[in-house]
């Protein structure tokens, strides 16, 4: 039993302090402003002056400090390592376009990784697959050979025994028959409504317990709106990689902004989105549908003008963002500590709504249900910070991961 005490709890619905919560094991066993030091508590630790926020949950992310999911080695367990520092609790590891091959490897570590999952780490959620299946047009830094038509049923069963591994030599039956070895792995799938055969991609997906978030696409709003009903319930990247909003053609924009159904990412990193248009997307969708996200890089937490790689291809830090050497816009260079003080800070939202867009509302979304929130009978996974909102501290299910002040 561990006792945190005198520190401004960020709670569902309001903030409580100084108030005191109990861990027992894993779990948060009780809230109070009242509470007395339990008999046999082993520990005590006091946070007067700061916050205690649920562990940032963060649907979208391809690296960080120069690791990216992609890379040769699979480096997933050393961005689960550097995460928690700031504040991520649990995250999906995210692709770009790829061989079958190559996402196979990253399922396979992730596979691994879920069943043993490492010490001081974040938890390792199921893949966000920046998937095979966009619009060319709207590739962004994705590989264009490595794009394709979502095949047939029949085409996918038929190809399931022979995986290509070559960057040129497969096909998307390829690439759903490696989806369908790796199920429990895969959680979200990014696909653009408009492509033939993409409606009953997104029921198949569906019905196989993935969760369909539509991007990269020029769809129209009508498109987007057929996707919605095969059963998508996510969109990638609001504004990112699909047509401008437009009063007569409100398109794929319109569709998410229109649509409860759908819960929405938002980089927040003030580049991709203005400050404006995040505060007009949250007041639509309010924070209870919209996710902070950092489509974070391994240039990430990097020094301006360092090097990584996103997809095997180089990307180059700058101020705003990552590019790769052909100057695309190639992810962010975003950590979720800073989308929340963006939230904050620039777009005016108060502290509850921010953090429930950058835990509360992707842990809902995802069916984590005793993450993403401080409450009885809630997973201890939380993040202490200071009064300018910077980590000091984060915990994974009872355990101290991550403290700025010592290794």
């Amino acid at each position: 039993m561990m006792l945190f005490r005198g520190a401004h709890l960020v709670l569902p619905d309001r903030i409580v302090g100084p108030a005191t919560f109990a861990v027992d094991g894993d779990t948060v066993v009780e809230i109070s402003t009242e509470l007395a030091p339990p008999a046999g508590a082993r520990e005590t630790h006091d946070l007067d002056g700061r916050f205690v926020l649920p562990g940032f949950v963060d649907v979208h992310v391809h690296g960080v400090e120069g690791h990216d999911t992609q890379d040769a080695s699979v480096p997933i367990e050393a961005i689960a390592r550097r995460l928690p520092a700031y504040g991520v609790t649990a995250f999906c590891p995210t692709t770009v376009a790829c061989p079958p091959g190559e996402l196979d490897a990253v399922l396979g570590a992730i596979e691994r990784l879920r069943a043993a999952p490492p010490d001081a780490a974040a938890r390792v959620l199921p893949a966000h697959l920046e998937s095979n299946f966009i619009a060319p047009d709207y590739r962004g830094a994705q590989p264009l050979p490595c794009l394709r038509l979502p095949p047939s049923a029949d085409e996918a069963e038929g190809r399931a025994d022979g995986l290509a591994t070559q960057r040129g030599d497969f096909t998307g039956a390829d690439i759903l028959a490696t989806i369908a070895a790796r199920r429990p792995q895969v959680g979200i799938v990014t696909l653009a409504p408009e492509l033939d055969g993409a409606e009953a991609l997104i029921a198949d997906l569906v019905a196989h317990g993935h969760r369909v978030s539509l991007g990269h696409s020029g769809a129209s709003y009508e498109a987007a709106v057929t996707g919605i009903r095969a059963g998508a319930r996510h969109a990638t990247h609001l504004f990112n990689r699909m047509p401008p909003l437009h009063h007569r053609e409100p398109g794929l924009a319109g569709a998410v902004l229109h649509h409860a159904e759908l819960a929405a990412e938002i980089v927040c990193d003030g580049y991709h989105v203005h400050p404006a248009m995040v505060a007009s997307a949250v007041a639509a969708k309010t924070p209870a549908r919209a996710m902070a996200i950092t489509d974070g890089t391994g240039g990430s937490g990097l020094p301006v003008g360092s090097h990584a790689r996103l997809g095997g291809r180089r990307i180059t830090v700058r101020e705003t963002a990552a590019f790769l050497d052909d100057g695309t816009l190639a992810g962010s260079v975003l950590t979720m500590d800073r989308a929340l003080r963006f939230l904050v800070g620039r777009v005016g939202l108060s502290l509850v709504d921010a953090v429930r867009m950058c835990a509360t509302t992707p842990a809902s979304e995802l069916g984590l249900s005793r993450q993403g929130r401080l409450a009885e009978g809630a997973l201890a996974d939380f993040v202490v910070v200071d009064a300018d909102l910077r980590v000091e501290q984060t915990w994974v299910g009872g355990r101290r991961v991550y403290s700025a002040t010592r290794p």
